[in-house]
């Protein structure tokens, strides 16, 4: 009778396979699949009711469907001796394709390198920016390597999968040891458990997000629906106050009145001096009110600086004739008057360039810096 296996392979790259057989293989046991136009080596990681359990909530799975390829047979000494003489040449094969990459000028980085067990195919995984037209780069590595050739782009967070290595945690990574799914981890979860958001603290290897900030996510989403908002303005036994900070672990509440005395109250203790169910009269919600932790950010909008400048400058309103006109000198106090009319309006935002332009263009009877004409007297 057959059974699903989970088959392991170069990179944690896992696959699942029908094995028509009786007796069943052992577990970490080298076994020979059907692969792309030919055969592959790989190792046994899941069996029976654990691999078609894995197969169903992996996201390599294959759900509700069945596999099409097929466990050939267990792998022989033999098998097992050449299979570590083509992962040799896995590094090798690496640095050629590198070197290939510079020559075309592709900005794309080869991560990884893997032979296929019979030396029928070659397939290389990358990371790209941008999309790369790299055509030409396989036909020059097929008439290299003699064999078909098959490049991946991966992602960065696939690339430390990949990889494998040790985490700030001094554990293995997630991803290559137990993570099932590479789900995406935004700044809001961070800043939902009043993390530090430099970005060294909390990104992994990969240079994104630590894939573990998501383990404690759903207990902070829990614990805030029980408090009030942050901010907001509630109404005790005391009056008017406003909330300054929730302690979710101890289940306190923060509160600040209108004469600026602080005080601590438990989550019990507020509900009660609130009264009337845990509504929040000035608030506009209830105490148990969910925030939007979740919420998408909102991206940044472009703007260009100079452009930005420009408006401002074209857009500045013209001064009254009465300020523009010169004044008499035998105005008192006309020298101070003057050089306040003749001086324009310092908008914020304006380049150097523009200051005093509109007193240098009035005439040549001030001096260079804009002030009042020289005196007959």
């Amino acid at each position: 009778m057959s059974q699903l296996i989970e088959v392991a392979f170069k990179g944690n790259r896992k696959e699942f396979f029908l094995w028509d057989a009786d007796d069943s293989p052992s577990l970490k046991a080298p076994v020979i699949v059907d692969a792309d136009r030919g055969e592959d080596l790989g190792h046994v990681h899941a069996l029976g009711e654990l691999a078609e359990k894995r197969s169903a909530g992996a996201a390599h799975g294959l759900g509700q469907a069945s596999p099409s390829k097929k466990v050939r047979r267990v792998a022989s000494a033999d098998d097992v001796r050449r299979f570590s003489e083509v992962r040799a040449q896995d590094d090798d094969a690496r640095r050629k394709a590198m070197e290939r990459v510079k020559a075309n000028q592709l900005v794309m980085k080869i991560t990884d390198a893997e032979w296929q067990w019979d030396r029928k195919k070659l397939t290389f995984y990358f990371t790209a920016e941008k999309r790369v037209d790299f055509r030409n780069l396989v036909r020059e590595l097929a008439a290299m390597f003699r064999t078909r050739i098959e490049l991946k782009q991966i992602g960065v967070r696939d690339e430390a999968k990949r990889l494998d290595g040790i985490g700030r945690c001094g554990r293995q990574y997630c991803s290559s040891s137990w993570l099932p799914e590479l789900r995406p981890v935004n700044l809001g979860v961070a800043k939902d458990q009043r993390l530090s958001l430099n970005p060294s603290q909390i990104s992994g290897a990969c240079g994104r997000l630590m894939c573990c900030l998501r383990y404690e996510h759903e207990f902070y989403v829990q614990q805030r629906k029980r408090f009030p908002k942050e901010g907001k303005l509630i109404r005790t036994t005391r009056g008017e106050e406003k909330v300054v900070a929730n302690d979710i672990f101890r289940e306190r509440v923060t509160l600040r009145g209108t004469d600026g005395e602080v005080r601590l109250l438990s989550l019990d203790e507020l509900r009660v001096e609130m009264g009337t169910n845990g509504v929040l009269p000035l608030g506009g919600g209830r105490l148990d009110e969910p925030e939007p932790i979740d919420a998408p950010m909102e991206a940044e909008e472009d703007i260009d600086l100079v452009a930005a400048v420009e408006t401002i400058v074209d857009e500045e309103p013209v001064s009254s004739p009465s300020a523009a006109a010169p004044l008499s000198d035998s105005t008192p106090g006309s020298a101070s008057v003057a050089e306040a009319a003749r001086k324009p309006h310092r908008r914020r935002g304006r380049r150097g360039g523009r200051r005093n332009r509109a007193g240098r263009e009035r005439g040549e009877s001030g001096d260079d810096n804009g002030g009042p004409p020289p005196s007959d007297n």
